[in-house]
Order: structure tokens, then C-alpha cells, then sequence
């Protein structure tokens, strides 16, 4: 399976009708950027001082979502759809998809704008360009801004991850961007999605099949069935490796980066240094330096495999600048490709715990508080709070070093421990919740 970026760059009238669309296809996150463009249609004025002159700028939405390939064509057709309902005719469509041989003639910037200029011209009103695989267009990006301010458009692309997930989309299209990700299912998509499969089974193990197939959604077309699961995810895995890593980056040390994917999924949740790492490898007969560790475990986040998670000083009030966490984009890969989620399981409760605080808006931090460290510490503006997470409160030095972690935190922020027990061992203002009520939760007080 390939992930697609769609880019949409609209009028911002138009921003509700999308937003429908998109959540019909089951879209839950999108990043949203405000640009400006000037051409055709009247907007506000903005002045450069040193050239002494003025432009019409238009505001606009610029709208980008994450989605796996086979769903593309269906999202287009559902936002063409709203496009229509909103009165949008649809001979102001222009459709191109550049995997097609048909269109082989216009896969240079200068051909493509040529031709839809033309053809824009023979519409004689708005516009709206849909563009797939964009990226088959050498230079693509000259003509896509070219289009916004010479046009009176709506401009929708997509793109395979390899191109269009990478840092450098800002620079093509010169806008700054807030991105929100389209995470995998959190337990509750992922339970109300399996029970319309599996009927009768209760919570619990529906809990114990995600911990085991984590949260992809192209698994409730396979039924959730074992063997065909574990293929997708492993196939899905050599495709995030291979293409979005490996190609893009044109990394030609195959061996070094599958060692160290396998380095990082195995220790997941758990501080490590590019040193540690380094002196790792060495022990594995591979003499590698630590900068070199930290392109390739940067080249990993930047193709959504890993989430790299901070330490925070909380008495200083300071990031460190060693010993990062690094959590899975879905622990159900890590199970296909490498297994031992249950052997882990303390490890995996703290990935699933990690991406739901990330689903629900949170900058998380792993807090130091001397000698004492917090698992997660959560800001969503300015409002904060604290996660512990553990497999079982099972003795009485667990559940100290769990709730004794809060001690030397004064503020009245909440306070968790979240854990597989069934029973409320709450104390000290500290809240004590099994990890699967605290997963359904609709909000966290």
C-alpha cells in the first residue's frame, strides 16, 4: 500500500463544503494553511515598499490530507460531488491524471501550462484542476504556482508519499503550513469499525486483537483475518522502507538502514542516544557514525514511520538534547514485521497511548523531574497534563514508582496512571484508570 498526499488550494467559501467531503471518505485530520494569491478575481491589498506597487490578493485555503492510494479517486469524486451540489458545473472540471499515457505530452511544467491555459481559457469562468500524481511533471511546482496567480482557480493535486510527504512541499508552493496527520485508528474507530465484523466480542478483546493488528483501516477489508493482516502490514512496511526512505533519500547502505529500523522498532518507548546506537552496531561488526544514525532515523519520521519524542527538563524548563523517545506510527506494523507486542506490552501501551494523545492535539514531552521521569507531558494551549503508563500495578514498588513519579509536580493539572488493571487504585489526587476507559474517554479532566 501507498500513502498519497491530496493538495487543495481553494477559496475559502468553499473550505465547510470540503471539510464534508472529506469526512464522508472518513478523512479525521487535514493540515489547513493560509496563502494569498493575486490575479483574476479582487481581493485585499497588500503593498511592496521598495517596488512601489500594489497587487490584489486573494485569501485562500490550502488544504492537505494524508490518504492511502487506493482511497484517492474516491475522495476526488466525493469533492467534485460537493463541488456540484454547491451549483459548480462540471464543465469547469479539468481532469489529468499523469499515470496515463494519454497525457504523457504534458508531463513538463511549460506543456502543462500551456494547455490549461487554453483550455481555461475556452471555459471562460472558474476553473477547478484536478491533477493526480503530479509529481510525473518535471517542475511541477512552477506550474502549480504559475496556475495561482494567473488563474481564477480551485487547484486540487495529489502525489505519491515518496514526493509529496517530504519538508520541501513549503518551498514548492511558498507556503507555511500547520500540519495536522491522519493518524491510524485509535481504539475507538478501531472497536466500532471491528465490531461491525465480529459482533459479540466485548471490550477486552477487541482491545487484545488491536494490540496485536494496531489501527490501519485496510484491514476491516481483510476482516481483520491473521495471515492476510500480517502480509498487508508487512508489505505496507517494505513500501514506507523501500520507496519513501530508501528512494527518496537514495540511500545506497540498505543493510545499515534495515538495521537500524529494527534497532529503533525493537527499543520503542525506551531513551536511546545516536552514541548507544552507534556503539550498538559496532558490536554487530558495523562502524558507523552518530550523525549518520540521526539522517537515517530522521529520514524515518519525515516518511511518518517514527515519532521522535522530546525530553523536557521540568524543574529547568528546558528541552535536552539527548536521549529521545521514538514511538511507531502503528504498533500493528512493528507486530507484523518483527513481533513481540505482547512480550512488550508495557512498551506497546505507551505507543497507543502516545498516538492518542497526538489524535487529540497534544505537544507531548517525556518530563524529567531529577531522578524521576514522567512518561508523557501534554500542552494543548497552554492547558497540561500528565501521563504515567504501565502493564499492571503488581506490587507495591510498582505502584510507588508509577504515582511517586508525580511527587516533586506542584501544579493542579490532572495527573494519570494508566494501566491493564481493572480496579481504581486512585490516591493522592493522582487519578489511576485502566488504559481502556482512559482510551474511550471523550475528555481527560
Amino acid at each position: 500500500m501507498e500513502l498519497s498526499r491530496i493538495e487543495i488550494i481553494t477559496g475559502m467559501s468553499k473550505f465547510n463544503g470540503l471539510k464534508s467531503a472529506l469526512s464522508k471518505a472518513g478523512v479525521r485530520g487535514m493540515t489547513v494553511t493560509q496563502v494569498l494569491g493575486c490575479g483574476i478575481e479582487k481581493g485585499t491589498k497588500e503593498y511592496e515598499v521598495e517596488e512601489n506597487y500594489e497587487m490584489e490578493l486573494l485569501p485562500k485555503q490550502q488544504i492537505a490530507v494524508v490518504v492511502e492510494k487506493s482511497k484517492v479517486p474516491a475522495i476526488v469524486e466525493l469533492i467534485k460531488q460537493e463541488l456540484m451540489e454547491s451549483g459548480v458545473s462540471p464543465a469547469q472540471f479539468i481532469s489529468i491524471n499523469f499515470e496515463d499515457m494519454n497525457y504523457s505530452h504534458l508531463q513538463t511544467a511549460q506543456a502543462l501550462h500551456d494547455e490549461i491555459t487554453k483550455r481555461a481559457q475556452e471555459i471562460g469562468g472558474k476553473v477547478y484542476l484536478f491533477f493526480d500524481e503530479i509529481q510525473e511533471v518535471r517542475d511541477w511546482e512552477k506550474c502549480i504556482n504559475s496556475f495561482r496567480v494567473s488563474l481564477d482557480c480551485d487547484i486540487y493535486i495529489t502525489g505519491s508519499n515518496a514526493t509529496l510527504l517530504s519538508g520541501e512541499l513549503a518551498t514548492y508552493l511558498g507556503g507555511r503550513y500547520v500540519e495536522f496527520v491522519i493518524y491510524p485508528f485509535s481504539f475507538s474507530e478501531f472497536m466500532e469499525l471491528y465490531r461491525s465484523i465480529i459482533h459479540n466480542d466485548s471490550i477486552q478483546q477487541c482491545f487484545q486483537k488491536y494490540l496485536l493488528a494496531g489501527g490501519m483501516p485496510y484491514l476491516a477489508n481483510l476482516r481483520y483475518a491473521d495471515e492476510p493482516s500480517r502480509q498487508y502490514l508487512h508489505d505496507l512496511f517494505n513500501s514506507v522502507q523501500l520507496k519513501d526512505i530508501v528512494k527518496r533519500n537514495k540511500i545506497r547502505d540498505v543493510d545499515l538502514l534495515e538495521r537500524i529500523i529494527a534497532y529503533v522498532i525493537a527499543n520503542v518507548g525506551t531513551t536511546f542516544s545516536a552514541s548507544s546506537l552507534a556503539k550498538f552496531l559496532k558490536n554487530e561488526q558495523r562502524t558507523v557514525a552518530p550523525e549518520t544514525i540521526l539522517n537515517y532515523i530522521r529520514y524515518c519520521c519525515d516518511a511518518y514511520l517514527f515519532y521522535q519524542v522530546k525530553r523536557e527538563d521540568l524543574q529547568g524548563k528546558q528541552i535536552l538534547s539527548t536521549n529521545e523517545k521514538y514511538y511507531i506510527a502503528d504498533h500493528g506494523i512493528r507486530e507484523a514485521v518483527f513481533g513481540g507486542n505482547m512480550r512488550d506490552i508495557n512498551l506497546i501501551l505507551e505507543n497507543i497511548v502516545y498516538l492518542e494523545l497526538l489524535r487529540r492535539g497534544y505537544e507531548v514531552t517525556v518530563g524529567r523531574t531529577g531522578e524521576k521521569e514522567i512518561d508523557f507531558v501534554c500542552d494543548k494551549r497552554g492547558e497540561k497534563l500528565y501521563v504515567q503508563v504501565t502493564y499492571l500495578l503488581a506490587s507495591e514498588e510498582t505502584v510507588n514508582r508509577e504515582f511517586g513519579a508525580y511527587d516533586n509536580i506542584r501544579d493542579n493539572f490532572p495527573k494519570y496512571v494508566v494501566s491493564l488493571d481493572e480496579f481504581d487504585m486512585s490516591r493522592n489526587g493522582i487519578k489511576h484508570r485502566n488504559i481502556r476507559d482512559f482510551l474511550l474517554a471523550e475528555e481527560w479532566s
